[in-house]
């Protein structure tokens, strides 16, 4: 059963019923424990009328039954007594008539309920008390017939179940109509899906239950996500179709004119133009393969992945014998996708070992955010350089050759991850320092 409507009511009506199940048990006890007390309260006081009754004389001992209730005397009416004294003789109520009931021999201020059967089939109630008077022992046992009362509890058991059970149905009844109305606050979402899925709106509204309320800015972040992706897929697409014209016109230029097939330099600048198209449409299909922060992706591990990217840049550059020293704080957790960083990461150090003479540095820490600062002991960039690469708008692959491209892609990174990238002269090192800083 994979409706959540049925389930939660099918969960609520079997806590209902286990509900009404023990308040039964419990009422029905407790009804059977009042009945009882309110009885045995009753035969306490007729067991004291039975006591200033009796008449102790040494001559002569009798009950005095003027002072009793005539129900005693009538036979078989359900209400009994029996008096015993210590030296065994026994005096019995006139409505036991020739029945007799057995009763223990109680010592004084002891006392005793008992459950038997009496005459005419009759469930009788004892309730015996030991007594003195006049240095004598007394038991006392009053019993009284409980069918009359059974009846009537009996009567009252079946009137409050089929009001409970009345009652439960109509609480079932209403909590059906609740969790169907709760689930009725569904159906914007519902119909706001569809409205997506028409092209009608951008988002679904947050006019929602609290309940779902993360479900639905979860569901509009990855809106958004998708958003920011195809746009980046759509600039992509523009951006390399403006900047391929020009190259390509050359080249269209070159290949009409013969003469230009047995010049060397014309040779040169179509190489050079053929490649200028392979790393435009390099850095654009890079930025269109971007995730983003919040995309469930692979996460970078830098403590894992710092030490393989180093090697495998170590082989690349290794006949430059640049030194490369990496210092990455113990509480740097794993941040970004981990192809975006490895694309970001990759640019710099890349751009680092080619401008280095011959140290290069990288350091991560957490410093209101992932901290990445990564600097290099070569010739570094003019203040006018670095003024240009950080300015809005500036393509950087049209600077200078070398640190354009992967800072084209950095930069990209950084403002998709809403970090900030900062250039300046390295303090340590002398050459070009990059810092970089990601909400973390």
């Amino acid at each position: 059963m994979n409706s959540l409507e049925r389930r939660l009511q099918l969960g609520l009506a079997l806590s209902l019923v286990v509900l009404m199940g023990i308040l039964w048990v419990v009422g029905n006890r407790s009804i059977h424990g009042l009945t009882e007390d309110f009885v045995v309260s009753r035969l306490e006081h007729d067991a004291e009328s039975l006591l200033a009754a009796l008449d102790l004389d040494s001559n002569h001992t009798r009950v005095r039954k003027n002072r009793i209730s005539q129900i005693y005397h009538q036979p078989l009416s359900g209400h009994y007594y029996i008096i015993r004294l210590d030296d065994g003789r026994e005096f019995n109520s006139r409505s036991l008539w020739d029945h007799t009931l057995t009763i223990p021999k109680l010592a004084s201020g002891e006392s005793r309920r008992m459950h038997t059967a009496g005459p005419s089939g009759q469930s009788l109630l004892i309730w015996a008390e030991g007594f003195q008077k006049r240095g004598q022992t007394i038991t006392l046992a009053v019993a009284e017939d409980l069918n009359p009362i059974m009846g009537h509890r009996d009567q009252f058991k079946r009137n409050l179940a089929l009001l409970a059970l009345g009652g439960m149905l109509g609480l079932l009844l209403v909590q059906r109509m609740v969790v169907r109305r709760s689930f009725r606050r569904l159906e914007p979402v519902q119909k706001d899906i569809r409205r997506l899925a028409q092209g009608e709106t951008g988002e679904l509204s947050e006019d929602v239950p609290s309940e779902i309320m993360p479900l639905v800015q979860e569901f509009n972040h990855l809106l958004q996500l998708l958003e920011q992706r195809l746009e980046r897929s759509r600039n992509a697409l523009g951006n390399l179709t403006h900047v391929l014209k020009g190259p390509l016109h050359l080249l269209i230029q070159y290949f009409d004119n013969e003469d230009n097939l047995q010049d060397d330099r014309r040779r040169d600048e179509a190489r050079i133009q053929a490649e200028r198209i392979r790393q435009l449409m390099e850095r654009e299909l890079k930025r269109a393969r971007l995730a983003g922060k919040g995309v469930p992706s692979q996460r970078f591990n830098p403590h894992k992945e710092i030490p393989y990217l180093v090697e495998v840049l170590q082989q690349i550059h290794q006949e430059r014998s640049v030194e490369i020293h990496c210092q990455i704080a113990t509480d740097v957790p794993a941040f970004g996708d981990r192809e975006d960083m490895l694309e970001l990461l990759g640019n710099l150090l890349d751009n680092a070992f080619k401008w280095a003479t011959s140290k290069v540095s990288c350091a991560i820490s957490l410093n209101n955010g992932i901290e990445i600062i990564i600097a290099d002991d070569g010739s570094g960039l003019s203040s006018v350089d670095m003024d240009l690469l950080t300015q809005r708008g500036v393509r950087l692959d049209e600077m200078t050759e070398g640190h354009g491209l992967g800072l084209a892609i950095t930069k990209d990174i950084v403002k998709l991850y809403g970090g900030v990238m900062d250039l300046e002269r390295s303090p340590s090192l002398g050459g070009l320092q990059i810092r970089i800083v990601l909400p973390h």
